[in-house]
């Protein structure tokens, strides 16, 4: 991991991008991380563990949170959790461990973003701008209004969601997500498509694309495990059917036509 503060002049007075809260034991990782982030413009309150960090974080919500996974006492997923229950806010997890098990666990708690150590304090200040820039377009873009869908209803102003009448409580990504694919309903995308149309990313991990679908399809579809809404186009990406097909099926390439026996003539 880099250890040597960007030269040159800060991009704006520190607090004019807005506060982040850094939770991390190791003094070393804690000081780069919270130098970078105040040299690019960023208000920064430093907490050493879990019990810490939720008074800090209950005394004044920061805009967004830089949570270490392995923290003394209580670890970076339930302090995510406990976060959460007081209302949504970006999380970016860190960890010096990169099993997927663990990536997906962190995704699937509630962490918006997930950066394996060492790391580069550039590319987390980076990922901070990207978080900080989705979790703040609240408003439709383009002067796009409500969208529906396959019984799903997304009012991007208020940032609300439901189906069939029920409402949805979907993370950051798993909103901008389910937007993006009823913008554009019929339509299939890649991976790489989907990360940089709705992230805005140029990089990362594509397994996050697909553990968000996989939990978004948790939360709107009756059987996530035979999607009707969201579903697979193999060898291309993930499509919106806003009128769903019979449950179970997947849109799969045309098979190949026969090729009758040599020497002979198809019937």
């Amino acid at each position: 991991m880099e250890n040597t503060p960007p030269d040159g002049p800060p991009p704006g007075s520190p607090g004019t991008r807005g506060r982040v809260l850094v939770v991390d034991d190791d003094p070393t990782v804690a000081e780069v991380v919270v130098g970078y982030l105040h040299r690019a413009g960023y208000a920064v309150e430093q907490a050493e563990d879990g019990p810490a960090a939720l008074v800090r974080f209950a005394a004044r919500r920061p805009d967004l949170v830089v949570l270490d996974l392995m923290l003394p006492a209580m670890d970076g997923f339930e302090v995510c959790r406990r976060m959460r229950e007081h209302g949504p806010v970006p999380v970016i997890m860190l960890t010096a461990r990169g099993d997927e098990e663990d990536r997906i666990l962190g995704l699937e708690t509630g962490a918006d973003d997930y950066v394996t150590k060492p790391f580069s304090p550039r590319e987390l200040v980076l990922r901070v701008d990207s978080v900080l820039r989705r979790a703040r377009a609240a408003a439709p873009a383009d002067g796009t209004g409500p969208l529906s869908g396959g019984g799903l209803s997304l009012d991007p102003a208020s940032r609300q969601a439901s189906r069939d009448g029920r409402g949805l409580a979907l993370t950051l990504r798993e909103f901008d997500l389910l937007a993006f694919l009823l913008r554009h309903p019929g339509k299939a995308f890649g991976r790489e498509e989907l990360m940089r149309e709705v992230w805005g990313w140029d990089f990362g991990d594509l397994s996050t694309v697909t553990v968000h679908i996989r939990r978004l399809r948790g939360k709107v579809e009756d059987d996530p495990a035979r999607p009707r809404l969201i579903r697979t186009v193999w060898g291309v990406g993930y499509r919106l059917d806003p009128a769903p097909e019979s449950p179970g099926t997947e849109a799969r390439p045309p098979a190949a036509p026969a090729v009758p026996p040599a020497g002979g003539r198809s019937r």
